[in-house]
């Protein structure tokens, strides 16, 4: 066995590892999105999802390392899920936000066209009697 680091790339290969498929090395493992997690969780941690989402992502992961396929599967489908939620929360929150604040000022803007007119109105009917 040959141990040293870095890898000489001249030392032969086994025969079982040069002539088996890539499909035979077993079930495709899966993601576990931790580094989806952690940018949720450093920059746009809306309502700590990013957090929950790194956490299910590290036990994605240590579930795969441990062998449990399954668990890994099923926590890596949790961990996309809230990665998901946190990335549509915080991307959709700020564009709601400008949304209120131009109807906001629209509508603001009319009441006060509004208003300067019905005041004008009755200073000028006050002024004449």
């Amino acid at each position: 066995m040959d141990t040293s680091y870095p890898r000489d790339d001249r030392s032969p290969t086994p025969a079982h590892k040069r002539d088996a498929p890539p499909a035979a090395h077993g079930p495709l493992l899966p993601r576990d999105h931790l580094v989806w997690s952690i940018f949720n969780t450093v920059y746009m941690n809306f309502c700590c999802l990013g957090f929950v989402a790194l956490a299910f992502s590290v036990k994605a992961r240590d579930r795969r390392v441990a062998g449990d396929v399954e668990a890994a599967r099923r926590l890596s489908s949790r961990a996309r899920c809230y990665n998901a939620l946190a990335t549509a929360g915080s991307l959709l929150l700020p564009l709601l936000l400008v949304a209120l604040v131009v109807t906001g000022v629209v509508h603001l803007s009319k009441l006060a066209h509004d208003s300067v007119g019905f005041f004008t109105y009755q200073l000028s009917d006050d002024e004449d009697k």
